[in-house]
């Protein structure tokens, strides 16, 4: 669905290369996209559990504890040095804009990613009383206007992360969480310890997320206020396994034309 959803909206799609990360058996995913899209530009990369494994600590959700779910921390060591910048999606959400605009945007002199920002959102709750209580910790954010963002759709510099060795520093935290639990939501606090109030702020039209729930029941969700470029379907509630089970939310519906496997899909598989 999100592959179809990048093609059928953008104005160059031949221009688009995809690159997936797989579990280390790569073959069943490269063989399903190449029968779905004959003419994709795309390559898939391993991920192998090992790479990460011993880092993951237990969160609240068991979902989020899947290797694969850290990949995204390995993307400057996984893709080839020639690929200098990517858009980093999940593979839950659809874009009804062209992907085009979202790649153009710009990271300045010094930044490493782009992302929408939510700086409404608690900051603090994100990690827990033991992060917050540790001086040295909490000092993280002391110079810097943290605010939360959603590392499910990223611009990101690929040259610039290889430079920083923004892999390192990621692990180095979660170093940390295994020693003490200075947080509780999977692969997301690392990232916002690593890069929060030093990121490139994106319009949230690239990213109203949320729309999956929240992480233990996944209750229907409603659009955030303003205009709409991605939906992302973040949290508990997938909108394929309440297709399949004939229980969608209402904003399901915008998930269904996309999905390949939903009998009424209109697109054709070779277009």
């Amino acid at each position: 669905a999100a592959i179809l959803s990048i093609l059928q909206h953008s104005s160059c799609p031949q221009n688009i290369a995809f690159h997936f990360v797989a579990s280390a058996d790569a073959s069943l995913l490269r063989a399903t996209i190449s029968s779905s899209f004959p003419h994709l530009n795309f390559l898939v990369y391993p991920f192998y559990d090992s790479s990460v494994s011993r880092l993951i600590s237990t969160s609240i959700r068991s979902a989020l504890d899947c290797p694969l779910n850290y990949a995204r921390s390995y993307l400057a060591n996984l893709l080839p040095s020639c690929v200098h910048r990517v858009v980093y999606l999940d593979s839950d959400l659809v874009l009804i804009d062209d992907i085009a605009k979202l790649a153009a945007t710009p990271l300045g002199d010094n930044s490493v990613l782009a992302a929408p920002e939510y700086c409404n959102a608690n900051f603090t709750s994100y990690f827990t009383s033991t992060f917050w209580s540790n001086t040295y910790f909490s000092l993280t954010f002391a110079n810097r206007k943290a605010c939360y963002f959603n590392t499910g759709v990223m611009v990101i510099d690929l040259d610039r992360w290889r430079e920083g060795d923004y892999t390192t520093k990621i692990e180095e935290w979660m170093e940390v969480q295994k020693r003490m639990r200075i947080y509780e939501l999977g692969s997301l606090p690392p990232f916002l310890l690593v890069f929060a109030g030093n990121i490139v702020p994106v319009d949230h039209r690239w990213n109203q997320h949320g729309l999956g729930g929240d992480n233990f029941i996944g209750l229907c969700r409603d659009l955030h206020h303003g205009p709409v470029s991605l939906l992302h379907w973040s949290g508990k509630g997938k909108p394929w396994a309440r297709l399949d089970a004939n229980r969608p939310c209402p904003l399901d519906a915008l998930w269904e034309p996309y999905d390949l496997l939903q009998p009424k899909t209109p697109f054709a598989l070779d277009s």
